[in-house]
């Protein structure tokens, strides 16, 4: 099974996050869930996201570069949201990753050093009309990196995968763990 590094969005590790790790741990990949918020969870992404730029998202994103740190090379980085920041950025510079799995946004290929390793898979959820989701961030990406998969979902929600959100939206949080799951298997199979 896989191991993946899982990053929460702007409201925190949530309730909802804990059981997006919990069902990959159910299914037997390991999964670690650092909390780049130390303990602070939000009841809006304008909350939150000022909580971030209050830290700096350098901060954040250092936050999560370091909860890497004791981890194998060999690790699924994912991310939602906000938490696509530190993942997208060890998938790009940390040597060995197992593949990147982008959740809700994406970074800019530049933004940590424009290139995407060779042989580290990508793949890439959001709504089609979420205005936060970086769409066309991820168009671009897709169109950058071999292999990379796009998965758009009809709806402008954007934390449409956590439950606990206003956003949610059950079918498409259904859709998004199966696609991850077939993503993870396959990472492991590469491994």
């Amino acid at each position: 099974m896989a191991e993946v590094l899982l990053f929460h969005h702007a409201l925190g590790l949530t309730a909802g996050c804990r059981a997006f790790a919990d069902e990959l741990r159910a299914v037997g990949h390991v999964v670690h869930t650092p909390d780049l918020f130390e303990g602070r969870t939000f009841g809006s992404v304008p909350e939150g996201v000022r909580h971030a730029e209050q830290l700096g998202f350098d901060t954040v994103t250092e936050r999560g570069m370091r909860a890497a740190e004791a981890l194998p090379a060999r690790i699924v980085l994912a991310g939602f949201s906000l938490g696509v920041m530190p993942a997208q950025r060890l998938a790009q510079t940390r040597p060995g990753a197992a593949g990147a799995l982008l959740v809700h946004g994406s970074v800019p290929l530049p933004e940590f050093g424009g290139t995407w390793p060779d042989g580290v898979p990508l793949q890439i959820h959001t709504m089609a009309d979420d205005e936060l989701g970086d769409v066309d961030v991820a168009h671009e990406l897709v169109a950058a990196v071999a292999g990379a998969q796009l998965h758009l979902y009809p709806g402008e929600g954007h934390l449409f995968t956590d439950p606990g959100s206003p956003d949610h939206d059950p079918e498409a949080a259904a859709l998004v763990m199966r696609r991850a799951l077939a993503f993870l298997h396959v990472a492991d199979r590469r491994g």
